[in-house]
Formats: structure tokens, sequence, C-alpha cells
């Protein structure tokens, strides 16, 4: 029996419902992470809901080949679970349906996601996003606890994330309510990023999200960040084809340009959404926002002259952060989000790129009560000034300097370059010591040798270990001498003329 039949007939299952043991399959383990018996044209279902035209869809024509681990519940059990969707279980609402707080019968708390059947997301769509999140697992995609389709109803049983979306914690903050610090917006921002070069890179054939914004983003205790909502994902291209051709669908202002004239999707196109994403987490600003001037509504339109000029790269962030982040991780952020955001689809990063830039800057914890040479808020509102070191002239830093000393490329390969500094001179260390022992035992089973044990010797040894200490020596210097000059080019030369 195929595990997609149920969808067309459920009536009849309930009316004849299988032996036991023919349930068994609907709890099979998936299998791991390859979904190379996908294919990304349409299935053959058809919903009662859904007559006319085809809508497209990622559904594999052999979907019976497939294996739906998620369980199946009744529509009876997820009404008791969310008291009769009650407005008190309610906790969010989108294109696709409303989504309940619920409680299953064995205690756990899940997401009950009831779809609207007038709404975006068809039969096809709820299709895509039950076989899609049955087969690909990985710790920054939501969990799909099973699915209902009684009759005409067509449910999605997700499991909790107490802390909402990403949106919830960027736009229309609550007096009460803390705003993100830039730590976590890092880490979340990386997070997010895994969860994308996972479908990307990791699934076969790979996965291109097509919906990825700030609502979609779950957040678990401790700001885990999750992607969910998975609807409209589509099979990537395979073999010699660059893209696929679809219907454009997906969230004004998060679109790729490309994607949106011709209809043509990539993994880029995710690149691009991803990257008004972090520009959302590092401006706090809304993808499109009609609440704002004329100018500033399309936050990629405002923000992409603003790249040009270094010392306007302060006005790209949050004001809610009140001058607490690095100013060095604030180049960074914006090197990798211009980047992500470019609108030739070519000349954007591939996710895995963007995954090691992010992993570096969620690593570098950043102190808002720590001493910072390079930045100080003053007392009238977290100006940026001069350090301590800089006297009292208060004039503001110059924010000019290198991008390409601040790009993410150039800075995985400072990191290489002291990883192999610091190699070398553990090698020169282990090589000395090595050769010492060797000296040691070559003398000792000799007995002692009249000309290793003369004054001339000793001293030619003596002074080739003086050689290396100080060679070691000097290596250390180096290396500290060369990170203390990129630090200080990154962090920008004073300019008497910006006061």
């Amino acid at each position: 029996m195929g595990c997609f039949s149920c969808f067309e007939s459920k009536e009849e299952e309930r009316l004849n419902p299988p032996p036991r043991g023919q349930d068994d399959h609907k709890h099979a383990s998936p299998p791991d992470s390859n979904i190379s018996k996908l294919s990304s044209g349409a299935d053959r279902l058809k919903s009662r809901n859904n007559v006319g035209p085809k809508r497209e869809s990622s559904v594999p024509k052999d979907a019976t080949d497939a294996s739906i681990s998620a369980h199946t519940f009744t529509f009876r059990e997820l009404q008791a679970a969310t008291k009769n969707f009650r407005d008190e279980c309610f906790i969010g609402e989108g294109g696709f349906g409303r989504v309940y707080k619920g409680q299953l019968e064995n205690g756990q708390v899940v997401a009950v996601k009831q779809l609207d059947r007038n709404g975006l997301q068809g039969n096809r769509e709820f299709l895509v996003e039950v076989l899609m999140l049955s087969l690909l697992h990985h710790p920054n995609l939501v969990n799909l606890t099973g699915y209902c389709a009684d009759g005409d109803q067509r449910l999605l049983v997700y499991e909790y994330m107490p802390l909402g979306s990403l949106e919830d914690h960027l736009h229309d903050l609550p007096p009460d309510k803390e705003p993100l610090d830039w730590n976590t917006r890092m880490k979340i921002a990386a997070g997010a990023a895994k969860g994308l070069e996972y479908l990307h890179d990791k699934a076969n054939p790979p996965v291109i999200y097509r919906d990825f914004k700030s609502s979609n983003i779950l957040l678990d205790e401790g700001f885990h960040a999750k992607l969910s909502d998975f609807g409209l994902a589509k099979l990537g291209p395979t073999g010699d084809k660059s893209h696929v051709s679809t219907r454009v669908m997906g969230t004004y202002g998060y679109c790729a340009p490309e994607y949106a004239m011709t209809g043509q999707l990539t993994v880029k196109s995710d690149v691009y959404s991803f990257g008004v994403v972090f520009l959302e987490l590092i401006t706090g600003r809304r993808a499109i926002d009609e609440t704002r001037p004329h100018g500033e509504q399309n936050l990629v339109a405002w923000a992409r002259p603003l790249f040009g000029d270094r010392r306007k790269f302060i006005k790209l962030a949050d004001p809610q952060l009140q001058g607490r982040f690095p100013t060095r991780g604030l180049y960074q952020a914006l090197a990798v989000a211009s980047m992500c955001i470019q609108e030739n689809a070519a000349g954007r990063p591939l996710i895995g790129d963007v995954v090691t830039a992010l992993s570096y800057l969620a690593n570098q914890a950043y102190d808002p009560n720590a001493k910072d040479d390079r930045r100080r808020r003053d007392e009238n509102g977290g100006k940026i000034s001069r350090g301590e070191d800089g006297g009292g002239s208060g004039r503001k830093w110059d924010l000019e300097g290198s991008e390409k000393d601040d790009s993410p490329k150039e800075t995985a390969r400072m990191l290489n370059r002291d990883l192999d500094r610091e190699r070398a001179v553990a090698e020169a260390k282990m090589w000395g010591e090595n050769w010492r022992e060797k000296r040691r035992q070559t003398l000792d089973s000799e007995g002692g040798s009249e000309r290793d044990d003369s004054p001339k010797e000793t001293a030619r040894m003596l002074k080739r270990n003086l050689e290396r200490e100080r060679a070691v020596a000097e290596a250390k210097m180096w290396g500290e001498n060369l990170r203390e000059k990129r630090r200080q080019s990154a962090q920008g030369a004073y300019d008497g003329n910006n006061v």
C-alpha cells in the first residue's frame, strides 16, 4: 500500500481500517537525507478542493517509493490537543493558516498548523511539506511530529518552538521585551545558514527552500534557529541543468530579482533571501515597511547605497542595539550581507561559504561591558567616539578601511595564516625536543663519545639550541606583530577631517 494513498482515500480507510500490521510502515525510519528517488515533477494526486488548473509542486511522481515516517493523527485527536482550537491556544497566523499550541495524550507539547482551505497552501503544498520534513532531518530544521488528512481537513503537527519566530523578536517589540543582543543575532544567523546548507549541499538532490524569511525561522530554547514551512520547497536542478523553472512564489521583499523576473530558480535564490534576513538582523528593519519614508520602504534598496561608504556603516546598525556591538564584527557582517544580495546571482557566495563566515562571527563573543578601544558610547546617546587612547578631542573614528581586509574571504585567510604560524612554531619545538632526545639516546648507547662530550662539540650544540630558540621566538614575534598590524589596519586610521 503506497504511503501517499491516505490522502485520496482517507474516508475509505476510516470505513475499512486496515489490519494493524499494515499500518506499521507509517513509523518506518526515513532514509538518511537521500531523496534520490524523488523527481521534481508534479504528482498525480488531486484534492477535492483544488479543482481546476494544476498547481506546481515538488511532490514526486513516484511518491509511493518514498517513506513517510511522520505519525498520522485523526482530526478528533488534534481537536482534543488544542481544546477544540480555542483562542487561548492560538499562537500565530500566516498565509497558510492558523497555528495552535496543543498537548497530545502522551503529554508532548506541539504546534498544530490548521491549513486554511482557501489560503495559499493547497493540497499539493501540504503533500510537499509532509514529504520534505519526513525525509530531511537536521538540527536546524523543524521536526514534523505528524499530520492529519481527515476528509478535507489538512493539519500539520510540529515540535513546539517556545520562543516563536525570529520576526517576533525583531519587529514591533512590546515595551517589556528586550531586543536581541548582537551575539544572539549572529547565533541565529549562523543556525539558519546551516539549515540552508543542509538543504543545498547535503540533501540529494538539493532542495531549494524558496520561502526563506524571518517569520519562517523558529526559535527553540537558547535561541536555536530552525527552518519551518516547506510547502513551497522545490527539488533543485540535477545533471547538467543550472536551474529549475517554476511559477514565481514566495514573499515580496525576499525574492531574488532573477527569480522574480524569469521564474528561474537556483540555490543562489535562497542565498539572496538569506541576505535579506541577515540585513533584518543587523538593521532591525523589515524587508518591506510601508510605514517608512518612500526611499526607505524596501530594505535592500535603502541599504545598497550605504554599502559604498564605510563611514555610513554605523547607520545600518539597529538603533535598539544602542551601540552595543563590535565595530569590526559589524563590518564583517555587512560584508557578508552585501555579497548575498548582489543583483548578479553568479556573484553571490555559496551558502557553505556563508556558514564559514557566520560561524566565525558567532564564535566571537562580544561583551558590551568590557573595554573596547575601538569604540565608546558617550553620555548623550551612544555616539561612536574615539577610545581612551585617543585623547580628549572627541573626534569620530574614520571608518574608512580596506574592504578586502574585512571580507569573509580575507578573514578566513587570516585565520589560516595564524594556524599555519602556530603549527610551524609547534613543529619547530617538537623537532628540537626530538633532536635532543635522539642525541641523548645516542650518547647513552655509545657510553659517551669523546668527540660528543668535548667542549668544542658542547659549544656547537649549545649554539644550535640557541639558534633554534631564537628562531622560535622570532616566529612568535612575527606572528604577533602581523596580527597587531592587521588589527590596526581593520580598525581604521584616525582621520582628522571627520570631526
